[in-house]
């Protein structure tokens, strides 16, 4: 499963769990326009950190945080990539 997979996956399984309607999962979709909230949001890091073995956030400016779903997929292909340097 891609890395890009494994995003989507996760966002829907946590949405599933915290019964949090979604609409179609792209990468275009705005975050902050679903019910995919701050809560969601933390399990997803824990989710991905615990799968990947990497924590973005940590290395990142604020204006960086992601706003789209293809964002945050493109956040943990760039600290893959750190990782594997």
């Amino acid at each position: 499963m891609s890395l890009r997979e494994t995003v989507f996956a996760e966002i829907a399984a946590i949405a599933a769990e915290q019964e949090k309607a979604m609409p179609p999962i792209t990468d275009d979709l705005v975050m902050l326009d679903t019910e995919f909230d701050s809560l969601c949001f933390a399990l997803l890091v824990a989710r991905m950190e615990d799968l990947t073995g990497a924590d973005p956030f940590g290395e990142m400016d604020a204006s960086d945080l992601p706003v789209t779903v293809g964002d945050l997929v493109a956040l943990y292909n760039r600290a893959a990539a750190r990782q594997a340097a």
